[in-house]
Order: C-alpha cells, then structure tokens, then sequence
C-alpha cells in the first residue's frame, strides 16, 4: 500500500508502512480496558489519534466514522479511536455524539501511547491527526499523520482500507 504525502512531515518516530505497531491497553469512554492485541491475528484495525473531544474538526472527523461505520469498521476490521482527554471527557462527548465504538482515554500517563506511536505535539499536550491501518499481524499498512487543524481524507482512507480489505481476503 502506499502511504499519501501528509501536508505536514511526518514524526519520524511514527510506525512506518511494513512496522510493528505498537500494542497499547487504554480504557474507553466505560470504563473497560481495551488492548489493540485484542484484534492482532483475527481483524484489521484502524488505530485513529485525534487532538481533542468537543473540538469542532475531532467532532465532524468523528461523527463521519460513526456515520459511515460500515466503511470503517465490521467483523473484519476494528477502530480504536485515541485522544489524551480523560475518561469522564470521551464519555460526555460519547453520550451527546452517539458513539459507540470504543474512545480510548491516553489521559495518564499523559500521552504514553501517543508518544510510542510518533504523534504526540508537545506543544497542544494532544495527539496528531494520525490514522494506522494495520494488517491482522500487527504490522502497519498504511498511515496519514496530519498536523493541527488539517482533517483526514476520507477517500484515501476508504481507498486504503478497501486495497487492505482486497489484500487480507
């Protein structure tokens, strides 16, 4: 798969195409740990880093995977969504957005994940705008890491994950 030039350069600690991605357990907007081993060797996953729930960019890019959900994620694929807002945050903004794929809280140890995946700007104390597509190993199989105030796109992401789909069948 190949991987889009981001309008910003890429963190050179980010997981590149053909990497292990790192393996995480975060809790979500319940309460309930969820680990990205969960899914390695039986689904695709989607890990997806965002700045900040509430925040009007985070809530449109969110509100499009739960919109879209069949495009995102199904028995085969599975989307972990990741920011540094707590726990009690993700699960207000759950509740008012309808969300019900998991929100992952990488509040404390403040960006711990984000940092081990190359995303985390030190200067917002919040991730990047950064999504892995990772194979049923683990490995990374496409990515797009956008800078502050740059949304994803959409059409790439639903073209990457169709060839990933194509490519596992």
């Amino acid at each position: 798969m190949t991987t889009p030039a981001p309008s910003t350069s890429a963190p050179s600690a980010a997981p590149r195409v053909g990497q292990s991605a790192p393996d995480f357990t975060l809790v979500d907007q319940h309460g309930v740990d969820v680990s990205l081993s969960s899914v390695r060797g039986r689904k695709l996953a989607a890990v997806v880093f965002y700045p900040f729930a509430f925040s009007g960019i985070c809530t449109g890019e969110l509100r499009e995977i739960r919109d879209r959900l069949e495009d995102f994620q199904d028995g085969d694929i599975q989307v972990f969504t990741i920011s540094c807002d707590s726990m009690y945050s993700l699960r207000a903004w759950a509740d008012i957005e309808g969300h019900f794929f998991p929100l992952l809280s990488d509040h404390w140890p403040h960006g711990e994940v984000t940092r081990r995946y190359g995303v985390f700007n030190e200067e917002q104390g919040a991730p990047l705008r950064a999504t892995f597509l990772l194979d049923r190993e683990g490995r990374v199989a496409w990515r797009e890491i956008n800078g502050p105030g740059e949304g994803r796109d959409f059409v790439a992401y639903r073209a990457a994950l169709a060839e990933l789909r194509g490519a596992s069948a």
